[in-house]
Order: structure tokens, then C-alpha cells, then sequence
């Protein structure tokens, strides 16, 4: 009876191991703000706002948003670019925006501008379009060693989530065809939404709630069971970068939320990719209603998680 226990103790262990990459320490954390929390809220709310509806049906928007952030890219160093394809007889574009040589290899950075419906969008996928953009401007203060591509995509929500049409699945295939090597794909979906109330966290299974804090706070590395050494890396580097507690978990692509954005075209491609995400609709009750709305944010936080992003990016282009 004792040898099962014991068994059973490390069978939990290992789980614990796998699923959330802990660290046994921890460097103190970087308390210096690089982001200006003003300026992410203003991108959101030209987005939600000014430039909504950013649906598939609106395509007049969505060049609106794709010229938005070109601008917005133009004013930092970047090389900035457009990838135009067509989808049913319609023109779409994703922005990309390039910066350091040309290396062999490359860490990739994305977030998606459309939105499912004629809705405000606020955190899906505004915020993760505002930190695509402070990124830009910290990565165009210093150039970094490799080739860092920023991509803002289009088409991630129905009726194109899971089929070619999705602007992620058109930069991911380009780069497969080119033999270019992705040492790390991040997308950045849904950054922006935290809160200090108990049980403000869910989960898709019962039993990560042994795991994982029950109150909404964090920001969350999510990859495949194959990606556990880049979510290692990338939070260590996401919780040295700020106070913003960190939590990875890497799990089968079937649990249900694991492959819900951008990254899923990049593991299709054979790269290794995760998603930073304030884990959407487990925590967030606007997500895909009209009350997605800019208020709702939490734009310091936020801040830090885009911090904690280009950290992570600095350590992993070494």
C-alpha cells in the first residue's frame, strides 16, 4: 500500500511537472515600467471603438485597421510590409513588420485584428493588437540579433477559424514553403483582462484547479506537451520581467482552449508556438458579446505582459 502511494505521489508530481513547467526559483522582478499603459488603452480604443466593426463582412474596416497599424509600425525601425491574399473572391491583408538581420532562423510574434462579428473586440483581439504594437516600438529601440517578425493577421475568427483562409495559416505556410526556421512563434491572444475576485478563474477540467489559482490575476503560457522547454524559457524570462504572475501549461492540443488561436497554423507548419493569453472565456464573460468593451481592461497589467513578452523575445534571439 505504501509503494502505491508513493507511486501515486510522483505520478502527481510528474503532472504537475508537465503541465506547468515550475521553476524552482526566482529572480526578483524587474520593476521598471517600459510600457506606457496610455498608450496601449489608446490603441484599443481606436480599434473597439473608432475602427469597429473589424469583422469579415467589413472589409472596408479591416484595411482600415491593417493601414492603422502599418502606421503605427512605419514609426519605429521596422521593415514593414503587407501580405495580401484573397479568400471567396475577397482581398485580405496581414502587416509585418521586421526587424534585426536576415538570420536563418526567426521568432515570430502574432495577433489577430478581426473580430468574430460586428463587435466591439476589446480584448479579443484589440489588446493583443496594442501589445503587437508596444512591441514594435521596444524592439525598435535596439536591434536584436536575429530576424523578430511582428505579424498582425486577419481572418483568425469564423468563418475562417481552422481553414487556409486564416492570415496565420498564410504566413505560416509561406514561411514552411521558404525553409525558414522559427525558433519560437507567440501569439497574443486576449492580454488584457484580469481580476482580483475569488473564483474569477475556470478551467476546461476540473482537475487543473489543483494546479492553477482560482482567481483571474495571471497571464497564461499555453503549448503542447512537444513545446514544454519554450514554455520553460519563455516564462522564466515573462516572470523576471515584472511582478505579473506568470502560469504555463503544456497539455494535448484536444483540451479544449489549448489550440483556440493563431498558434494552432504554426504547429501545422511543424514550428514549436504558444499562445499568451488571459486564458478568454475561462475568465472573461464578455468574450464574443457586445460588452467586450475598452473599460473592461486592466491596461497596467496589461503593460506588464507585454514586458514580459519582449523579454522573453531578448532571451530567446541569444
Amino acid at each position: 500500500m505504501l509503494l502505491v502511494v508513493l507511486i501515486f505521489i510522483l505520478l502527481l508530481i510528474g503532472l504537475w511537472f508537465w503541465l506547468t513547467q515550475p521553476l524552482l526559483a526566482r529572480a526578483t522582478p524587474n520593476s521598471q515600467r517600459t510600457i506606457d499603459p496610455a498608450r496601449l488603452e489608446a490603441h484599443v480604443r481606436k480599434l473597439s471603438v473608432e475602427l469597429a466593426p473589424r469583422d469579415e463582412s467589413h472589409i472596408e474596416n479591416l484595411d482600415r485597421v491593417a493601414e492603422y497599424i502599418k502606421n503605427e509600425f512605419s514609426q519605429t525601425t521596422a521593415s514593414v510590409s503587407e501580405q495580401p491574399y484573397r479568400v471567396s473572391g475577397k482581398s485580405y491583408r496581414n502587416v509585418i513588420a521586421q526587424f534585426g538581420p536576415d538570420s536563418a532562423e526567426r521568432i515570430v510574434i502574432g495577433a489577430h485584428y478581426d473580430t468574430a462579428g460586428p463587435l466591439p473586440g476589446a480584448d479579443d483581439n484589440a489588446s493583443g493588437v496594442a501589445g503587437l504594437i508596444e512591441l514594435a516600438r521596444l524592439l525598435g529601440r535596439q536591434q536584436p540579433p536575429m530576424r523578430v517578425e511582428l505579424v498582425a493577421f486577419t481572418l483568425e475568427e469564423p468563418p475562417y477559424f481552422r481553414t487556409t483562409g486564416m492570415g496565420s495559416s498564410v504566413h505560416a505556410e509561406s514561411l514552411r514553403k521558404q525553409n525558414i526556421r522559427v525558433r519560437a512563434m507567440f501569439s497574443l491572444e486576449m492580454i488584457g483582462y484580469f481580476s482580483d475576485a475569488p473564483n474569477s478563474q475556470q478551467f476546461p477540467a476540473g482537475i487543473l484547479r489543483a494546479f492553477y489559482p482560482s482567481t483571474g490575476n495571471y497571464i497564461g503560457v499555453v503549448g503542447r506537451l512537444s513545446d514544454w522547454s519554450l514554455a520553460r524559457h519563455t516564462k522564466a524570462a515573462m516572470r523576471n520581467a515584472s511582478p505579473l504572475p506568470v502560469y504555463s501549461i503544456n497539455t494535448p492540443s484536444f483540451v479544449p482552449g489549448v489550440d483556440f488561436s493563431d498558434q494552432l497554423n504554426y504547429w501545422h507548419a511543424g514550428y514549436g508556438a504558444l499562445m499568451i493569453t488571459d486564458t478568454a472565456f475561462y475568465r472573461n464573460g464578455n468574450y464574443h458579446t457586445a460588452h467586450d468593451t475598452a473599460e473592461k481592461l486592466d491596461y497596467k497589467r496589461m503593460a506588464m505582459v507585454v514586458e514580459g513578452v519582449y523579454a522573453a523575445v531578448v532571451e530567446l534571439s541569444r
